[in-house]
C-alpha cells in the first residue's frame, strides 16, 4: 500500500490492490502510544520516537460518484510503511 500526501503533509490518494483511491473529504490525524513496556526495544539515546502510532482515517473512492469506503491507515514508531489497519463502508 502506498500513501500519497499534499505539500501540507494530508493525504491525497492511497493506492491498494493495485487501484488509486482519492480522498473525499477532511481526513482525521491523531496519535497514539505504543506498549514499549511490551516490546522489549532498546535503542540509543537520541535514536528518535519509539512510542508514536500515527494514524489517519481518510474517506476515499474511485470516483467523484462512487461509493464511499474509509480507510484507517496506520504507521509504526520509526517505519516508513503505512498499514491498512480497517476498511469500513461510509464514515
Amino acid at each position: 500500500m502506498e500513501v500519497r500526501f499534499t505539500p501540507a503533509g494530508n493525504p491525497l490518494a492511497v493506492r491498494h490492490n493495485g487501484r488509486i483511491w482519492a480522498v473525499m473529504a477532511e481526513p482525521v490525524h491523531w496519535f497514539t502510544r505504543d506498549a514499549w513496556w511490551d516490546t522489549r526495544r532498546t535503542a540509543a539515546v537520541g535514536s528518535g520516537d519509539l512510542v508514536s502510532i500515527e494514524y489517519w482515517r481518510v474517506q476515499v473512492g474511485l470516483a467523484s460518484n462512487s461509493a464511499l469506503r474509509t480507510f484507517t491507515l496506520r504507521r509504526d514508531p520509526l517505519s516508513s510503511q503505512w498499514l491498512l489497519e480497517s476498511i469500513a463502508d461510509g464514515y
